[in-house]
């Protein structure tokens, strides 16, 4: 399935994924606020989804712009921001590849914690970091979330291990392209190998800053994990945070975070 109509059955349960997999959520927030000006500042949240990133920075003063190719997810998070009584500078429908609604440098930071997972050929995804990148203020800060290329195996490993067998070639085409392009539970998506993320972005003249794994250690082994409370679940996300931050364990995480900046 393609992306626009994934995301417009599934608005909800992407809003709740966050909720269960909160190691991903609490991981990608701590390294976005170690680089992100304090407000105020604006944020292009581009490929957002129902905003759970644009309206917990919209709560913390930010002026935050969400962009997303669902219709669905952009009535989420509306909702959801009436509901945290937080205002969007702006709720837009529109693809991540093409952002001409949007003026050049107008941004201090983009967010792009979707887009880059559903982008099959390369080009696309070039196009989408430039145009955030043409969006973007000068030394300006840009987020960018990967889906890694192990991240499909350990999801069978756990719910259906008897794949592996049944799709020789399937599986062979994931390890080798990425390209996840076949029916089933999630849509048409691309699973970027870990040695291609910080090339291909420098390669759009960002200078790197972090490359975190967002699930540090814990990923698909993180239910007990994501009901910790207080200082139990706090030395969780610390752990997890510097471990994500060991190229070693780039591959273990489902999710890896890309930070970097803008040339003067």
């Amino acid at each position: 399935m393609e992306a626009e109509p994934f995301y417009d059955e599934y608005a909800p349960k992407e809003w709740e994924r966050l909720e269960r997999h909160r190691t991903e959520f609490a991981v990608s927030l701590r390294a976005i606020n170690e680089f992100l000006p304090q407000p105020p500042c604006s944020i292009l949240d581009a490929g957002g989804g129902p905003g759970r990133y644009a309206i917990e920075f919209a709560r913390r003063g930010y002026s935050v712009t969400l962009l997303d190719i669902s219709r669905e997810n952009l009535k989420l998070a509306r909702q959801r921001a009436s509901e945290a009584q937080v205002s969007l500078a702006d709720v837009i429908h529109a693809n991540a590849v093409d952002l001409s609604k949007l003026g050049s440098a107008s941004y201090d930071v983009v967010l792009l914690m979707g887009p880059l997972y559903h982008l099959l050929p390369r080009g696309e995804r070039v196009q989408a970091i430039q145009e955030a990148m043409r969006v973007l203020k000068p030394r300006g800060k840009l987020f960018a979330a990967f889906i890694t290329r192990f991240a499909p195996f350990r999801y069978v490993a756990i719910g259906e291990p008897a794949w592996l067998v049944g799709n020789p070639e399937y599986a062979r085409q994931l390890l080798e392209t990425g390209i996840h392009d076949q029916p089933s539970q999630f849509a048409k998506a691309y699973y970027a190998h870990p040695d291609e993320i910080v090339p291909l972005m420098e390669s759009c003249d960002l200078r790197t800053l972090r490359l975190v794994g967002c699930e540090g250690v814990v990923a698909e082994h993180d239910d007990k994990v994501n009901k910790l409370t207080e200082k139990a679940w706090e030395a969780w996300v610390d752990l997890n945070y510097r471990l994500g931050q060991d190229p070693t364990l780039y591959g273990a995480s489902d999710h890896l975070l890309y930070v970097g900046e803008k040339s003067g």
